[in-house]
Order: structure tokens, then C-alpha cells, then sequence
């Protein structure tokens, strides 16, 4: 019989200047035994509460008990017993591996022999050993959340609290992190993993689904699915304009989400709703309905209503550009040093005006460093990068006119305000006049700015920074936009907001350029070069990497199955 680690009832919690409560009358309890997870969009109110069970906030309203104790009175029947992993990187990353571990040792008093047992132990749970010695910052970001989970974990704690420990990782790192954390469920430590990223939350055995600080569910991931059993289809062989065809069909009023996989689209329909003659979209002859197996991603898309509308206004507002077949963005041998570490190595590819080319790989893999290149940042040791003909070597400022980019990092200026930003960048580009307040004007209103527009940038949630980052890379109207890892740490419902834009933009002839850790994302793709240790090792459409690598026991591989099958195929091939 598993054990009631955490319970409250009507837990509220509301800070100072913000009208909404963070939590709202929250209710749940959390157990030995099982991985739960805490799942709900950007905002939704999952930090605050972990925050409250480790006493490091105080609750304004309900009842509160963590492993038996009140987390702000008896504060010092917990500490040791508590571990908590921050969702942003809470370590220092001028110190090294080991000056962390011992920086948290102290902290815990883990001391003597405990703490040299404790250091042996949780270096080679997390394969940290040949690391030791570098610096915190230095290290990829599976790595680092390895070695957040290392210091938690000292001092043996019998409750683990980790506030969105899969942000920025690979699915290698993802999957080695999943079953580090089984492994402790496993010894009896109970596991609270917060999550924005659904198929993680529908692995956990239980779940608390929380949106704008009230709860919408608690159960299993298999009960919060259930309801949705019949309504989830694949439209198969849709034929050519699937980007098109998914825009007509999240119009129709029987549609509450849909997304593309691969060649195929995915639609959830509404209750009591059937589907409709893929005619009627305009899909092809051959083109056939196909139901398939609810998801833990439909299921929360459906509680909150349904997906964002199907047409972007930001498409809307962008002129065509026609779809002349030309190469616009290409590399060739290109390759980046950085004094004897080669970060890109030899990469060749190519990307034709209107086409989404997914660049993808592990943490570290080199793919940042080549966005870097190819949008004129970084200067290449060999090789040539090419943007609608120019040599980013000689014309880089010439070819920023024409593309834009967002980084991988939030790197906009986070002392200003949002109209400040926006100002800004606008200046950047060179716009004056009533093209400037028009631009500034139709971002503020397609990106849900005007709230925020007095606000300083730091304080906005990570949805918002994103879209500000986004409209700030869009603000001149490129015609080649590079996205480096856009919807990293943003709920679903941001997220499919984002590619209803990207999806509008291509179709009016837009060239994107995405990196991204969502395998789900990578199905939007065009195309996918997949990078490992600086090399391309893959290049091809997402059914043709699918297909490489299905095998008689996993026929139809997922495009996780296809990444992960991919890099280690590659580790066990290299000498």
C-alpha cells in the first residue's frame, strides 16, 4: 500500500500586484510508489505549488502537510527530507561538477563517510564521473540537469520535488533522465516531476493537471484519455498543401484540435461530432479517415476547450512570395572550430524557398553553432553558408536584411519594457515613420502584446518573453526566419499557436530554418538534417527516417523512436 506523502485541501496562494491567485482552492494528494506528475501550460501555477510543499513559500489559505509536517512551522522536520530541483539551472556555473556537489553537501551536512559514499553513489547514478572537473556552465543541458538531480538527491531525501527537469534536453537525455528518476521511485522516494511537456506527464502513474491556478484533473494518464476514445483520427494519403489542408480543417466546426504527423494530419473531433469527407477540405482522392489512440496531449488540449484558431493573422498580414523552386538557404562543407574542438563538421544541405528544413540532434550536437553561421553570426573555419545567394562571409549584413532569427536563449533586453523592445528592434531594422508604428502596432495585437507593453521584459512569463522574442525576429517582414529551439519550455497551446504562424508563413512562401527537442514538432518539417558530434548523419523527410529505422518488432516507429534509433545507431558505429 503506497504512502500519502503530500496532501492539500484548498491551498491558495495569491502574490502582491497580481489580481488572479496563483493557486486557487487547490485539492490533491501525492504518494509513494508511482512518478506523479504535475502537468499544466506556462503560468498555470505548478512552481508555486512545489514551492509551497518544500516551505520555500508560505500559502495565503487551506491546509498543507508535507511528509506529515507544516512545510513553514515545522520547517526543520523536512529540510533534510526534502529534495527540490528548480526549473531554472539553480546551480553555479563557475564551479565545477564536483565544487557543486560539495557547495550542496554542506549545505545538507552530509559530511564524513556518508558524504564520500554519497558523492561515489550519485556520480555513477547520473555517469557524471569523467566530468567532475568541468565547469557547471560548460556542460550539455542533459548534463546539468543530471547534476541538479545529483545535489537534490544528497542527504538520501524521501521526497523529490523537480519543477520541469525535461526543458531544453534531448529525447536521448530525456529518456536516461525518466529512467534515473523510475530507479528512485523504485527505492521508495517519492517523485513529483512538474511538466509543460505532455508525453511526459502521460508516462507518470498519476497526474494533477492545473491551468491558470485551479485544478482541471487528477487521475491517470489512461483516465484523463479515456473520454476522448472514438474521437481522435488520422487523415491518411491527405495529398499535396498539408499545412493548407490542416488551416481548412481546424475552421470546421467539428474539429477542437488539430496538429500534422508526418504526411499524415491529426484532428480531434468534438463530442458527438463524426468526420466529415476529406473532400470537402480539398484533400485527395485517396485520402481516408483512420482512427487512432487518444493521447495525454489531446486530452488536456480538449479539458481547456480546444486548440487556438486555424488561420494566423500574422500570415494574414504577409505578402506572398512565390514558390520559384529556388535554393535560398545552402551549406556546404561547413564547418566550425572553435581552437581543437570541431563543433560543425563538414555539414552539407540545402533549403528551397518555402520549405521547412528541422535541424535536429542531441544536446551539443553542433546545431546552434550552425544556425549561428548560417545567419551570419559566427564566421565558418571552412566551408561556405549561403542565404538567397550571398556568402554569409562577405555579406552578412546584407543577407540580415533579409532573414530573421531567434535565439536559442531569450536575448532580448530584459531592463526594457516591451514597447521599448519592440521599439528597438524596429530601429534595428531599419523601419521609420508609419511603417514603424504599423509593424509595432500589428505585433502588439497578433502576439497578445498590449498588456504588457509598460512591463519590463524580465518579469513576463516564458510564453510571453517567447512571443515577444518571435515578433521582435518577425518585426521587418524576412522572407528567412531561423527558429532556434522557438517553443522550448512552452505549454501546448503556446506551442500550436506558434506553428499556426509558422505553417501561415510558409505558405506565403516563407523559408524556415527550426531546431527542436519536440519529436512532435519535427513532424511539421519538410525536411529533417539530423546532427550528431558536428556531422549531419541523417537527411531526409520524417516518414523516410521513420522508415529507416522500423524493424519487425516497431513496425511504425514514432519520430522519437527514429531520433533516438538514429544517435545511438551512430555512438555504437564510431570507433
Amino acid at each position: 500500500m503506497s504512502d500519502v506523502v503530500v496532501s492539500f485541501e484548498g491551498l491558495t496562494k495569491t502574490f502582491p500586484g497580481v489580481s488572479k491567485p496563483a493557486l486557487d482552492a487547490v485539492s490533491g494528494e501525492f504518494r509513494t510508489g508511482v512518478i506523479t506528475g504535475l502537468a499544466g501550460p506556462d503560468g498555470a501555477g505548478k512552481t508555486t505549488l512545489l514551492r509551497l510543499i518544500a516551505g520555500l513559500l508560505e500559502a495565503d489559505g487551506g491546509t498543507l502537510r508535507t511528509l506529515g509536517f507544516n512545510p513553514i512551522s515545522e520547517a526543520s522536520e523536512i529540510r533534510g527530507e526534502v529534495g527540490y530541483m528548480p526549473q531554472k539551472f539553480g546551480l553555479y556555473e563557475d564551479l565545477s561538477v564536483q565544487e557543486n556537489l560539495n557547495l550542496h553537501a554542506d549545505l545538507r551536512h552530509v559530511t564524513g563517510e556518508e558524504r564520500e559514499e554519497s558523492f561515489a553513489r550519485l556520480l555513477e547514478f547520473t555517469d557524471l564521473h569523467a566530468f567532475t572537473g568541468r565547469l557547471a556552465g560548460k556542460l550539455s543541458g542533459g548534463m546539468k540537469q543530471k547534476l541538479g538531480l545529483a545535489c537534490a538527491l544528497l542527504g538520501q531525501p524521501k521526497l523529490l520535488l523537480l519543477d520541469e527537469p525535461g526543458v531544453g534536453v534531448d529525447p536521448i537525455s530525456r529518456r536516461e533522465l525518466w529512467h534515473m528518476v523510475e530507479d528512485l521511485v523504485d527505492r521508495g522516494i517519492a517523485v513529483v516531476w512538474s511538466t509543460a511537456y505532455l508525453d511526459e506527464a502521460e508516462l507518470c502513474g498519476t497526474t494533477l493537471v492545473l491551468n491558470e491556478g485551479t485544478g482541471l484533473f487528477a487521475g491517470t494518464p489512461a483516465e484523463i484519455s479515456e473520454p476522448l476514445r472514438g474521437r481522435c483520427f488520422h487523415l491518411r494519403e491527405p495529398g499535396k498543401g498539408k499545412r493548407r489542408l490542416l488551416t481548412a480543417a481546424r475552421l470546421r466546426p467539428e474539429v477542437s484540435d488539430g496538429t500534422i504527423q508526418g504526411h499524415n494530419l491529426r484532428l480531434t473531433f468534438r463530442p458527438e461530432a463524426a468526420p466529415f469527407s476529406p473532400a470537402e477540405i480539398g484533400a485527395g482522392s485517396e485520402a481516408a479517415w483512420a482512427p487512432v489512440k487518444p493521447r495525454f496531449e489531446d486530452a488536456f488540449i480538449d479539458l481547456l476547450g480546444g486548440g487556438p484558431p486555424g488561420e494566423s493573422p500574422l500570415a494574414a498580414r504577409t505578402g506572398t512570395i512565390p514558390l520559384d523552386g529556388r535554393t535560398v538557404v545552402e551549406a556546404r562543407g561547413l564547418t566550425k572550430r572553435f581552437g581543437d574542438f570541431t563543433a560543425t563538421d563538414h555539414v552539407d544541405f540545402e533549403v528551397k524557398r518555402g520549405e521547412i528544413f528541422g535541424l535536429l540532434g542531441p544536446n551539443g550536437a553542433g546545431k546552434s553553432t550552425t544556425f549561428k553561421m548560417m545567419c551570419g553570426l559566427l564566421l565558418p573555419t571552412e566551408g561556405t553558408a549561403t542565404v538567397v545567394g550571398l556568402d554569409l562571409r562577405h555579406s552578412a549584413g546584407k543577407a540580415r536584411q533579409r532573414l530573421g532569427y531567434m535565439a536559442q536563449k531569450f536575448s532580448l533586453y530584459g531592463n526594457l519594457t516591451v514597447a521599448q523592445n519592440l521599439a528597438f528592434f524596429a530601429g534595428i531594422y531599419g523601419l521609420h515613420g508609419t511603417r514603424r508604428r504599423e509593424r509595432i502596432g500589428d505585433m502588439t495585437e497578433i502576439f497578445h502584446l498590449g498588456p504588457f507593453l509598460k512591463a519590463r521584459t524580465d518579469s513576463l512569463s516564458l510564453g510571453f518573453k517567447q512571443r515577444l522574442a518571435l515578433a521582435c525576429s518577425l518585426m521587418h517582414g524576412p522572407d528567412i526566419l531561423f527558429l532556434d529551439e522557438p517553443t522550448s519550455g512552452v505549454d501546448p497551446v503556446t506551442r500550436r499557436e506558434f506553428w499556426t504562424h509558422i505553417n501561415g508563413l510558409v505558405e506565403r512562401g516563407v523559408t524556415i530554418m527550426v531546431t527542436t527537442h519536440f519529436m512532435d514538432e519535427a513532424e511539421y518539417c519538410d525536411r529533417i538534417g539530423l546532427v550528431f558530434r558536428g556531422r549531419l548523419i541523417a537527411n531526409g523527410t520524417p516518414d523516410e527516417l521513420k522508415r529507416s529505422v522500423a524493424s519487425e518488432g516497431n513496425p511504425d516507429p514514432t519520430m522519437e523512436d527514429a531520433f533516438v534509433a538514429l544517435v545511438t545507431g551512430e555512438e555504437v558505429a564510431a570507433p
